[in-house]
């Protein structure tokens, strides 16, 4: 134990100096004394009989039981001697993101099951349970707490200045980084990586990390033979840097890891960093890091050498990995689809511009969407392939058989490689991707609503979406006609006819990036208007065509209008709105 406490404070003098650092040895002496008397060893070893299915707590569902008991009879059934282990995405109380907006952490979402179900589930096949430690939801109790000026909360969270210089943080997403909140003591600005709904937690204060510590040793102590740490490379801040992979980060996971081994040995940690490959194995340390480390470069890979019918950047990769030794404690968690999309950024420097061209290409056409991240410099740069696995080797429109073929063909090649697979639940049911509905999906789930389809001035055609693209109804003839864009990528909402009759409006992007554009009928030509990738929603033209008003998300939501040709934005509103039935009286309006 003292050869422990002087590790653990040894890593403690990386994160903290001073009398923050004298404040974190108190507190973590503290944690340990509360956990001495609950170490539990596990006789876990992973060999290459190991397979982790990845998986959301409601991915199986039935009449009969909560999904987290339908999913262990399911797999009872089925799977019993294939899959090994258990990859439970988020199973919290969540407010968004899928579960990525943890509201409470030592509690399972009463509408998957709860605990009990848990230990269950552990009996029989090894779990790994989600830590979404970067951030918490908005409206988990700490963050309640600290903008009601609770002192032991206040700086649970990481307040920021918005005149600040963030030019050099890394930006997974195209949301704001940071959000207003009001607060006791008035408006504060608040750190928010990935959404207004997932504020990042304040690892500078030595209890935010107690408090985390605390947690991970509870998901031990219920079962988890691996913890996931989910976006752990942007954990800590320190302006004037890129804000990832920083030394203080790296030295918190080995903290983490020396913890568990103390109190809970045999638990093995993995890291989520979906970024190229030095980077990403950086977080095997010295074999004092993470166990197991997220092979991100292997997805891209094999979807682009199926696409492209050659192996040769595939396999010269994969012999590159013997010039990364890996310690007797270390190795990769291959797969191929997840949760999230194809990260491309992992390809970087494996693919040249050219073969990323053709990826993004090929998956566009296969039915897919690209999702994108802001650099430093403000442009845009693609980050994820959204589409599922399947489909993205092989056109929907291609033979079944072939389809098939192709595709077990690319899971023969995740499984014959070092390291432990993990087979996300939609490539074991060999699922295609989902269009049904999906306006109602991305209403429900993401927020963004498509209003009624647009008519023309003469009352005769409406402009519409299917499928999240352009579509013409001709009233008349019950024609239908898809409307071409120069911009396969865009997934277009909220389409509005000219008052003239001349020209489209719409907006365009996907969940997290979109824009305003113009088409003009008469040459098919197709603009953007806005270049700054916020949320917009309720788009309208003024009843003179001169103006397009639309509600904006910023840090906050408002109204704004601009001229079709992209001149002359002003802000019309100042203040919370809830634009999702915005409507013109039926009057002239001069302005």
């Amino acid at each position: 134990m003292n050869n422990f406490r002087s590790k653990s404070f040894e890593l403690l003098g990386v994160i903290y100096k001073d009398e923050a650092l004298k404040r974190a040895e108190r507190i973590f002496s503290s944690l340990y004394e509360r956990w001495q008397a609950q170490r539990i060893r596990r006789e876990t070893v992973l060999s290459e009989k190991d397979v982790i299915l990845i998986a959301y707590g409601d991915s199986i569902i039935s009449e009969e039981d909560k999904p987290l008991k339908t999913l262990k009879r399911f797999l009872d059934k089925h799977c019993r001697e294939e899959i090994t282990n258990v990859h439970l995405l988020p199973i919290y109380p969540s407010t968004s993101d899928d579960g990525f907006s943890v509201a409470n952490y030592r509690q399972i979402d009463e509408k998957l099951g709860d605990w009990d179900n848990i230990e269950e589930l552990s009996k029989d096949y090894g779990l790994m349970l989600d830590a979404v430690v970067n951030h918490s939801s908005k409206s988990h109790h700490w963050f309640k707490a600290c903008l009601e000026g609770v002192e032991a909360y206040r700086d649970y969270y990481i307040a920021a200045d918005p005149n600040a210089d963030y030019s050099q943080v890394t930006r997974p997403r195209t949301s704001p980084l940071l959000t207003k909140f009001q607060t006791v003591e008035g408006e504060k600005y608040y750190w928010t990586t990935f959404s207004e709904d997932q504020v990042d937690l304040n690892y500078a204060n030595p209890q935010v990390l107690a408090e985390v510590m605390d947690v991970l040793l509870f998901y031990a102590a219920k079962g988890a033979k691996f913890i996931r740490l989910d976006a752990i490379g942007f954990i800590y801040k320190k302006l004037g840097t890129s804000c990832m992979h920083l030394k203080e980060t790296h030295a918190i996971v080995k903290l983490m890891r020396l913890v568990l081994e103390e109190f809970f040995p045999g638990t093995y940690l993995i890291t989520e960093t979906n970024v190229p490959h030095a980077e990403n194995i950086s977080y095997f340390g010295d074999g004092d890091e993470a166990h197991l480390v997220y092979q991100f470069p292997l997805p891209p890979l094999v979807l682009f050498s199926l696409q492209k019918g050659d192996a040769t950047k595939l396999t010269r990769w994969a012999q590159s990995l013997e010039a990364t030794p890996l310690n007797k404690d270390n190795t990769y968690f291959n797969f191929l689809a997840s949760h999230d999309g194809v990260g491309v950024r992992p390809a970087e420097g494996i693919l040249s511009q050219e073969e990323m061209a053709f990826l993004l290409q090929t998956v566009t056409e296969n039915g897919g969407k690209i999702s994108y991240k802001v650099n430093p410099d403000g442009s845009k740069s693609p980050y994820e392939l959204n589409i599922s696995y399947m489909d993205g080797i092989t056109n929907p429109s291609r033979d079944k058989e072939e389809r098939y073929k192709r595709f077990m063909a690319s899971q023969a090649i995740m499984l014959s490689l070092q390291g432990v697979p993990g087979i996300y639940y939609h490539s074991l049911l060999g699922s295609g991707n989902w269009y049904d509905d999906v306006t109602q999906l991305t209403e429900e789930k993401q927020g963004i609503r498509d209003e009624a389809p647009s008519w023309s001035p003469d009352r005769k055609k409406i402009v519409f979406t299917r499928n999240n693209k352009l579509w013409l109804l001709d009233l008349d003839s019950k024609e239908e006609q898809e409307l071409a864009i120069p911009f396969p990528e865009l997934s277009c909402y909220y389409p509005r006819w000219s008052p003239d009759g001349k020209k489209i409006a719409f907006i365009g992007g996907n969940l997290i990036d979109q824009d305003i554009y113009v088409m003009d009928l008469q040459t098919g030509e197709t603009t953007p208007i806005t270049d700054d990738g916020h949320l917009k929603r309720s788009l309208l033209w003024t009843p003179d065509g001169k103006k397009l008003v639309y509600g904006y998300f910023e840090d906050s939501s408002d109204f704004y209008w601009i001229e079709p040709d992209g001149k002359n934005k002003e802000k019309l509103t100042d203040g919370e709105c809830d634009y999702y039935q915005l409507e013109w009286l039926p009057m002239s309006v001069e302005n």
